[in-house]
């Protein structure tokens, strides 16, 4: 008669009818005809009847109906057969579909089986079940919230349990949670990405507290608030007062002034003071508040945003505030009066008075080149502003010999003033002219502080960290070293310690220095390597931040005002600068074109979350403009970028070359 085998291959059971047999092995055939050797320990069960697909097929649909509770009480503790159990769940012998149904089954269920060898299994400890089973319901609970999470995110409605954690499933997402997993399957079936989907069910309100949501979570995870218990600010009473006048520049909305002026005359020079803020006298290192500020290690600004380095109420002690006496670290520069060349500088640790905050934004229709070199204007301090201006252009010619190039002057900065709360505010988008009076006032008087202050620590051997830059590139270390882009030997950055952790521990030295004290930060100190690496890397979080924000509230004024039509200027290739806002995109096809053409455009529609313009040309104009060599690197950067109609982004503001510190907090930022 002919012989069937049940037998295992690979991990599965088969069965086949023996051909030819020695006492090792067995030729079998399959019931697709296929024929394979079958070793003898792998053979199962050797039956007559029925033939092997009828009996794979019916010992299938058999073994779902074994009770496994009851199977599993029947089998005793040790390891078993499948052949025992059976015999003794039956209680006879097993008929061939019996057996195999039974053996499909204990294979069917290693939780409650553990298998020891081909057809041989062991029952599970009741402790070890009675866990198992409780963890196979927990996953099927799971698997059945996960699926009607599924079906409500489809039909554009989020469950509260992902709305109240929609932000933190894509930023810092627990790829092991019901929400994250019913997010990633509903956006699979969508054919869409997580961020649309959890917009369109309205689990993230707006693209506008995407973007700023993300950010907080991102590089605040405790929020943006300080800790209740940090100390009280405290001012030094035992600093002399400088008997000057100090008078500070700043636009209107800046509330950490921490730059002042002073100018006198002394007989054939001028001793002109640049006075910064000193909060370095107060906040030691390694103190509670240092920990905070080194944790953030600059303010972040954006339109009608700012997370402050330092608490409101350390910044309001320090601010160099109209009709105060404030603490400040001084650099007192004599001045020739013919020349307006630099023939001495000292730095004082001391108290200066207040008389009064000038704003650009009031003063610079006011204060023209032409009104200063004819003298036909009224404004505070005029005379001082005069004298700071002539000094400014002969230090801006000095580095421009340098340099071996002139600077870029003309540039326009634009700021977004918002009038509301949130995402609702009406913007408009103000143009302001680099190189204007005050701000090349400002701008110069600043480089002139960091200049110095840099060659007098490298003088003194004393740590600092340096910024520099060699063949257009910049960067920040302990050593000192030329920066090309400014035309100095040294530079460092300690003119904004309320809002830049570098100025404030740079500042640290200075006033030891100035003291006669031991600085704080000795050579060769691992803090100083560790305050540059994590300061670059958040310093350029905080400067994308901001540039997406600019971007996001340029489209939102493009909608508010209902722009069909925008002229643009080409900067290379295809990308473009539009002109009126800091918005550079990419317009794929564009045909070549020189550099500068100004192209009128139609506004096919706006992307607030991929911060993108979908446009095309719609004219030719006649006019060309002058291409700026920092639009040209933003312009690369931009190339580099996939996309399909802007790259939302266009890499760091300063890529051509370093923007001197103003002191005033980055442009662009007013709200």
């Amino acid at each position: 008669m002919t012989t069937h085998l049940l037998f295992e291959e690979d991990g599965a059971f088969k069965a086949g009818t023996v051909l030819a047999s020695t006492d090792a092995s067995h030729q079998v055939e399959l019931a697709s005809g296929k024929r394979t050797k079958v070793k003898g320990s792998h053979v199962l069960l050797q039956f007559r009847e029925p033939a092997p697909a009828a009996l794979m097929e019916k010992a299938q649909a058999e073994a779902s109906a074994i009770d496994l509770d009851f199977l599993w009480e029947a089998a005793p503790a040790e390891e078993f057969g499948f052949l025992d159990i059976a015999r003794e769940y039956y209680g006879k012998e097993p008929g061939s579909v019996e057996a195999a149904s039974l053996l499909f089954r204990l294979h069917s269920a290693p939780v409650y089986f553990y298998r020891k060898g081909r057809g041989r299994y062991r029952a599970a400890p009741a402790d070890t079940l009675k866990a198992a089973l409780a963890a196979i319901e927990r996953r099927r609970l799971q698997d059945e919230l996960r699926q009607r999470h599924v079906q409500a995110l489809k039909a554009g409605s989020a469950p509260a349990a992902i709305t109240q954690q929609a932000i933190s499933l894509l930023v810092r997402p627990d790829k092991n949670s019901v929400e994250y997993k019913a997010v990633e399957q509903a956006a699979n079936e969508m054919h869409t990405t997580p961020l649309k989907l959890l917009l369109a069910a309205g689990a993230i309100a707006s693209p506008y507290r995407w973007h700023v949501d993300s950010f907080v979570a991102n590089h605040f995870a405790r929020g943006t608030g300080f800790p209740a218990d940090l100390p009280a600010p405290s001012l030094p009473a035992d600093l002399p007062l400088a008997p000057v006048a100090a008078f500070s520049v700043d636009d209107s909305a800046t509330t950490e002034i921490d730059d002042a002026f002073s100018v006198e005359r002394q007989g054939d020079h001028l001793r002109i003071g640049i006075h910064i803020s000193a909060p370095a006298v107060a906040i030691e290192r390694d103190t509670a508040l240092d920990g905070v500020a080194r944790a953030r290690m600059s303010t972040v600004y954006a339109p009608g945003l700012k997370f402050t380095m330092l608490p409101d109420r350390w910044v309001d002690a320090f601010s160099l505030n109209e009709g105060r006496e404030v603490p400040v670290l001084s650099l007192y520069a004599t001045v020739d009066t013919e020349s307006y060349e630099v023939r001495a500088t000292e730095t004082r640790v001391e108290r200066v008075r207040i008389a009064a905050n000038l704003r650009h934004d009031r003063l610079d229709e006011i204060i023209t080149d032409e009104a200063i070199e004819t003298g036909a204007f009224d404004a505070p301090f005029a005379a001082e502003l005069a004298l700071l201006w002539k000094v400014a252009r002969a230090l801006l010619a000095r580095r421009e010999e340098v340099r071996g190039r002139p600077e870029p002057l003309g540039r326009v900065d634009y700021s977004f003033v918002l009038d509301g709360d949130g995402e609702h505010a009406h913007v408009s988008i103000k143009p302001r002219r680099r190189g204007a009076p005050l701000d090349l006032v400002v701008a110069e008087m600043m480089i002139l502080a960091n200049s110095t202050w840099g060659g007098w620590l490298a003088e003194l051997k004393t740590p600092a960290i340096y910024r520099s830059q060699s063949l257009g590139r910049v960067r920040m270390s302990t050593t000192p070293a030329p920066h090309e882009g400014i035309g100095v030997d040294h530079y460092t950055w300690s003119t904004s310690p309320l809002r830049r952790y570098v100025d404030l521990v740079n500042q640290r030295q200075l006033i030891a220095c100035a003291r006669g004290e031991t600085p704080p930060y000795r050579p060769r100190d691992a803090d100083l390597f560790g305050i540059v690496s994590g300061f670059e890397a958040l310093y350029a979080a905080y400067a994308d931040f901001q540039q997406r924000m600019e971007r996001y509230w340029a489209l939102r004024w493009i909608r508010q005002e209902q722009c069909d039509r925008i002229s643009a200027t080409v900067i290379r290739a295809d990308v473009l600068r539009v002109d009126g806002m800091p918005f550079i995109t990419r317009l794929p096809g564009l045909p070549e074109l020189p550099r500068g053409q100004r192209l009128e455009l139609d506004v096919l529609g706006t992307n607030e979350v991929d911060l993108a313009i979908e446009a095309r040309v719609r004219q030719v104009l006649s006019a060309q403009s002058a291409v700026d060599p920092e639009d040209e690197e933003l312009a690369a950067a931009e190339q580099s970028t996939a996309i399909e109609s802007a790259a939302p982004g266009a890499g760091p503001a300063a890529a051509a070359g370093e923007v001197p510190d103003e002191s005033a907090g980055p442009t662009g930022t007013v709200g």
